[in-house]
């Protein structure tokens, strides 16, 4: 072999070399992801598939913001976050309102965790007539749950004044002594319960059950990422199974995220049920799109969407939790 044939294969060795080394640390890296959530109790065992590290066994790399409600889908049309952790009709109003998002896996369903706080003289709906009720803005659980209960009682939100707050501050606001009423959850929740000379809980998701949590993610994302998706979903029912087996340290773990003792946590967390599989089979299987279709009547009269939107079961996709 001739000088410049031992040169060019010598360059092609190393120029394979190089490309190998390149493509080796990429081989091994996990896949990237950022999801939208918040500090409800329902959200915890993704919280602890980050710290027990499920989501880095499954080999996902998961960044988990907090982002009110509000926000979520802002962030996710600015593909800031891949994926969101949100109430079934916010999916559905991002979808009517050109965000789309498809869910992948339901979370939680609430029986007991969001609740309106009132005065202890009001005794029906009736006696909220005109009253400052706080609550977190159009778009997002508590707005859709208060709106939901009124109707339930043949009102509506123009038949009260609302006082524009998250969940955190419209319990600490009302334990204060500041509004008539406030729509909140757990662990926020809990701080009306502690604290009976401020008032009462008038009604919870158990009187009105319709506040139930899926995840879901951008449909160019999931197109181009099926494997790390259902990676999220299994990483997620890993979780609801470390709960199961080793409750306490789980609790623990998901407190801490909250600033909650394991127990004080394991309280909160009693007013929902997280979903495993066998329940998210049911619930794809024709419970998500009857909640949906019941939904988008009271997301339409509320305004939050002017329209519904074109295909509902564009909104989700059942494959993931098989």
């Amino acid at each position: 072999m001739g000088m410049k044939n031992l040169k060019k294969a010598a360059w092609l060795l190393a120029a394979s070399a190089c490309m190998a080394a390149l493509s080796a640390p990429a081989a091994a890296q996990d896949t990237k992801l950022t999801l939208g959530m918040s500090g409800w109790t329902g959200f915890a065992p993704l919280t602890l598939a980050d710290k027990a590290g499920i989501f880095k066994k499954n080999g996902l790399e998961v960044e988990l913001k907090m982002i009110p409600q509000k926000d979520r889908h802002l962030a996710l049309a600015a593909e800031a976050i891949q994926c969101a952790a949100t109430t079934v009709e916010t999916h559905v109003a991002w979808n009517a309102n050109g965000v789309p998002i498809v869910q992948i896996f339901q979370l939680d369903k609430s029986y007991g965790a969001d609740g309106l706080a009132v005065r202890n003289d009001v005794k029906t709906f009736a006696d909220l007539k005109g009253k400052a009720i706080g609550v977190s803005a159009p778009g997002t659980a508590p707005y859709f749950g208060l709106a939901w209960m009124l109707n339930k009682n043949g009102m509506t939100l123009k038949d009260v004044k609302l006082v524009s707050l998250e969940p955190q501050p419209a319990a600490q606001a009302f334990v204060s002594g500041q509004n008539d009423a406030a729509m909140t959850y757990e662990p926020y929740l809990s701080l009306v319960r502690g604290n009976p000379q401020a008032g009462k809980i008038l009604a919870t998701t158990l009187d009105y059950p319709m506040v139930m949590d899926t995840v879901g993610c951008a449909p160019p994302w999931l197109k181009a990422n099926p494997k790390a998706a259902q990676a999220l979903a299994d990483s997620y029912f890993q979780a609801v199974e470390m709960i199961k087996n080793d409750p306490a340290k789980a609790n623990e773990i998901m407190g801490a995220a909250v600033k909650q003792s394991g127990e004080q946590f394991a309280k909160s967390s009693a007013f929902l049920r997280w979903q495993d599989k066998a329940a998210n089979q049911k619930f794809f299987a024709g419970e998500l799109t009857q909640f949906m279709k019941d939904a988008v009547p009271i997301l339409l009269e509320s305004g939050v969407i002017r329209k519904a939107p074109a295909d509902l079961a564009a909104t989700f996709d059942a494959s993931y939790i098989k």
